[in-house]
């Protein structure tokens, strides 16, 4: 194993917070394999990269010869977690957990090394604990210990209902550690509550507490909010090359610097030589590209990597029309067809709304020229290829 100053270096990198820091060192001294342990409650099919910064502390624990337990919340799934929600979350069915943990499944040992990362599900404690032993696990915390907590604290301000089973969530995580023995847990920030509640309860089992280590949410596209689906800013680690390689190259020049903090393998030595090479007069889209590169060749190959920044090149570097693209046929009414309704018919767009607000933002372009009268009508079109921003293309014939 590594010696504990570079480990510890390497595992304090991009993290928000860790508690306690002496807790880890003194954990790392020992020179003893760590039980490591991330929860994940399969509430999607599928995951963006903001879910694979956890998955990346992890493989850092990996590879310096730690235990890692990729845990699937299947029990903790069908409550529904509410962390960060000002509305009682919809639990999933059985059914659902378990399609989803299959994709969780294959997803991150695109990141973890399979022969050396341990699945449980807490389903396996849980169900063992029964209805006694989680009348008994309730009884060790009270209500006003759970109304600390951050968005439990403004709902029951606000007069907004919180489900008695809520409460009940943060437990079960918190017995998770204790089923597991845990002796460091990952999350993000917003579980800080939980993490502790680990803590908490492994000391009244009368284990070693785990310490906590807590890495920051990944900002979006937009580099202002966390990355969501339903926000419509993530990159999908199950996206086609060409798209990650467009949605990587759209990010901010600083935000690049965030996504290399907790994103990349590249070592600590290597990024920070990048960064030189910028301030030396590199064009920072060339750092970028290589980490384009680099979160493509991990969930797709090297070869799909270079495909995608060819394409990139050919299509947005010169400006170049993709040859293959989908095709509509429309019928126009007598009045024609809006500009806003042709932009959300041929899928380039949610919402009407949304189409206005992008012909707006100069983000429309027919033909290559831009769409900038939001208003206009269509009563026919040979053939027009409409473009909404950087990838997204759509060739229409309106009769």
């Amino acid at each position: 194993m590594a010696d504990w100053q570079s480990a510890f270096a390497e595992l304090q990198r991009g993290a928000e917070e860790i508690l306690l820091e002496e807790e880890l060192i003194a954990k790392l001294k020992e020179g003893k394999p760590l039980k490591i342990k991330a929860g994940f409650d399969p509430t999607a099919p599928d995951l963006h990269l903001g879910h694979t910064v956890l998955i990346n502390k992890l493989r850092s624990f990996q590879q310096l010869g730690h235990e890692v337990i990729f845990l699937i919340g299947d029990f903790t799934g069908m409550i529904g977690d509410p962390t960060g929600k000002n509305v009682t979350r919809k639990p999933l069915t059985r059914e659902d957990v378990l399609a989803n943990a299959e994709t969780y499944k294959e997803q991150v040992f695109k990141i973890l090394d399979p022969a050396k990362t341990t699945i449980r599900f807490n389903s396996e404690w849980m169900e063992a604990l029964g209805a006694s032993g989680m009348i008994k696990l309730a009884s060790s915390q009270t209500v006003a210990r759970m109304l600390e907590r951050d968005d439990f604290k403004k709902r029951y301000a606000n007069g907004q209902p919180i489900a008695i089973h809520e409460f009940i969530y943060p437990l079960v995580q918190g017995w998770d550690s204790v089923a597991l023995q845990s002796d460091v847990e990952l999350g993000g920030t917003d579980q800080r509550f939980n993490l502790l509640m680990g803590r908490e309860l492994q000391k009244g089992q009368g284990q070693r507490p785990q310490t906590v280590l807590m890495m920051p949410l990944l900002e979006g596209l937009d580099g202002v909010q966390k990355m969501s689906k339903s926000l419509g800013n993530y990159i999908g680690i199950t996206d086609s090359p060409s798209d990650m390689f467009g949605k990587i190259m759209s990010i901010s020049d600083d935000l690049m610097w965030r996504y290399y903090d907790l994103l990349s393998f590249k070592g600590i030595e290597e990024v920070a030589q990048y960064k030189e090479q910028v301030v030396a007069g590199t064009n920072p889209r060339d750092i970028k590209i290589a980490l384009a590169k680099e979160i493509i060749a991990r969930f797709h190959d090297d070869s799909a990597a270079e495909a995608a920044h060819h394409e990139f090149i050919q299509r947005f570097q010169k400006n170049a029309i993709p040859d293959e693209m989908p095709e509509f046929n429309f019928a126009a009414s007598e009045e024609g067809m809006a500009v806003a309704n042709l932009l959300k018919e041929a899928g380039l767009v949610a919402s009407t709304s949304e189409a206005m607000r992008m012909i707006k933002q100069g983000a429309v372009k027919m033909d290559g020229e831009k769409v900038t009268d939001q208003k206009v009508q269509f009563s026919s079109l040979e053939q027009a290829v409409f473009q909404v921003g950087k990838r997204k293309f759509a060739r229409v014939t309106l009769a």
